[in-house]
């Protein structure tokens, strides 16, 4: 596609200088710019529309972690006692 529309990931570092006087460096460009951004990290990393069990089961093997390590020390006491 035309340069000025390129992500910046698509650009080549030859492409570059001209990839930059492309761009709008007015407030409303910058604006606009910081705007799409975050909308993609949105899209990417927030709003994720395919969930499933793995996310789940992440969820609940780090609660299991989690919990062993707070009661670890409670938990070898009774181990202890249980061996003698």
């Amino acid at each position: 596609g035309p340069l000025s529309e390129r992500c910046l990931m698509d650009v080549r570092l030859g492409e570059l200088p001209a990839w930059l006087a492309t761009c709008n460096f007015s407030p409303w460009g910058l604006l606009g710019g910081v705007q799409k951004a975050w909308s993609s990290y949105y899209d990417k990393y927030i709003n994720v529309k395919r969930g499933g069990p793995a996310g789940i089961s992440m969820l609940l093997a780090g609660y299991c972690l989690l919990s062993y390590g707070w009661n670890y020390q409670h938990i070898s006491k009774i181990s202890f006692l249980v061996s003698v």
